[in-house]
């Protein structure tokens, strides 16, 4: 963490913080179906409070384009976060700038906590106005950014709000920071990646980034249909990308430079249609009928990539390798995740997993507590893999210079 500064920097007694957290939590109705991404920041909420800031607390919710809308208002939170925060005098306002808000900050005590309303019910925040940010930054003496899976967005209240504001990193940015360099930065080798999902075009830029920084590449799902189809392999009428033959093609060469070893599986359970519990078929890679689609990994591939990642002592996942939401298509995701978080438990590995189908397909397998990390922050999750820079991390580098 030498390029961030974090709460172990800074003194908050009497400080107004203000705490840019991702409480865009799913809702049936009022009710909260997860409450992961309230809980996980209570560390910095409640640091800062016991040390005696004003903690006032910034979050979007949703797209209410520009708008108030009740359904995506905030205040639906309050019970949730006043449960969580017992003993913490915690209370809600209105808006996220102007008087009232101002007038609620000034009635705050040491300790006390303050929910602001969703700063998407003004445009200035995703269009980064500068006049929305001041008027954010006239809240506090003090930014904190707790809120990894949104710095990808270069709006008001994520990298805006660090320029005009000494600017620090919470608790939960730094733990996840830290738990991504040791994967993809500095991580343990060997390193390996299995990256799934249905489009190649959708995960180019990672691509091209691990094979320069990996030493082993698994591909799955219905991207790697396209690098079989690519390599003169009969997928019969399975999802894929054929005009991007040689786009894959052009990957595999850069993975060989670079000394990258991709795997694609070597049998395929396939079926004639997409649907729960359809007559399937397990049969080598190269006998695919022309009538079916490959829909998953068989278990000589789970065997072949098992053997693979035991050598690894870094891993990193992004994505499934079938398609998991229907069975029996789950089961090469389920069992290659069990092994992963086996490794990790077990030989001790780094295991690093991100994104939301990822997170839901190792969740499915009941492995999401073994895996050293895992990120529900899908677009920078991804983004960070592609090797960019998000918005919100090089504004807090900015800060430490």
């Amino acid at each position: 963490m030498n390029n961030y500064r974090t709460l172990d920097d800074f003194s908050p007694k009497g400080k107004r913080v203000l705490v840019r957290v991702d409480f865009n939590v799913p809702m049936q109705g009022k009710r909260i179906t997860d409450k992961n991404r309230i809980l996980k920041v209570l560390p910095t909420i409640t640091r800062l409070s016991k040390a005696g800031a004003k903690v006032i607390i910034l979050s979007h919710f949703g797209r209410p384009n520009s708008q108030y809308n009740d359904d995506l208002s905030l205040k639906h939170l309050m019970p949730t976060m006043q449960d969580a925060l017992k003993g913490f005098n915690i209370s809600f306002s209105n808006d996220c700038i102007g008087t009232l808000v101002h007038s609620d900050v000034d009635m705050m005590k040491e300790g006390d906590i303050l929910l602001l309303e969703n700063l998407r019910f003004h445009a200035g925040e995703e269009l980064n106005d500068p006049c929305f940010s001041k008027k954010l930054s006239d809240l506090g003496d003090i930014f904190i950014n707790d809120a990894f899976s949104v710095s990808h967005r270069t709006h008001s209240s994520i990298s805006s709000l660090a320029h005009l504001l000494p600017s620090y990193a919470g608790i939960l940015l730094q733990s996840e920071l830290e738990s991504l360099a040791r994967a993809l930065e500095t991580p343990q080798r060997p390193l390996g990646a299995i990256v799934g999902g249905a489009k190649v075009s959708t995960k180019l830029k990672l691509l091209e980034n691990l094979v320069k920084k990996v030493d082993l590449l698994i591909i799955g799902g219905g991207m790697a249909n396209t690098f079989l189809y690519a390599r003169g392999i009969g997928i019969g009428k399975s999802l894929a990308e054929r005009d991007l033959a040689e786009t894959v093609k052009n990957i595999e060469k850069a993975a060989e430079i670079s000394g990258c070893k991709i795997v694609l599986q070597t049998d395929a359970v396939v079926a004639e249609e997409l649907k729960q519990d359809p007559k399937i078929e397990t049969l080598p890679i190269t006998s695919v009928p022309s009538d079916s689609m490959i829909l998953d990994a068989g278990p000589a591939s789970i065997a072949e990539f098992s053997e693979q990642l035991s050598k690894c002592k870094t891993i990193i996942w992004n994505g499934p390798l079938g398609a998991f939401e229907i069975s029996p298509f789950h089961e090469s995701t389920v069992s290659l995740a069990k092994f992963v978080g086996y490794s990790t438990k077990k030989r001790g590995i780094t295991s690093v997993a991100g994104g939301g189908d990822t997170v839901a397909a190792l969740t499915q397998a009941g492995v999401e507590e073994e895996f050293s990390y895992l990120s529900t922050a899908g677009g920078a999750f991804l983004e960070w893999l592609e090797g960019k820079e998000l918005p919100g991390i090089i504004a807090l580098k900015v800060q430490n210079k």
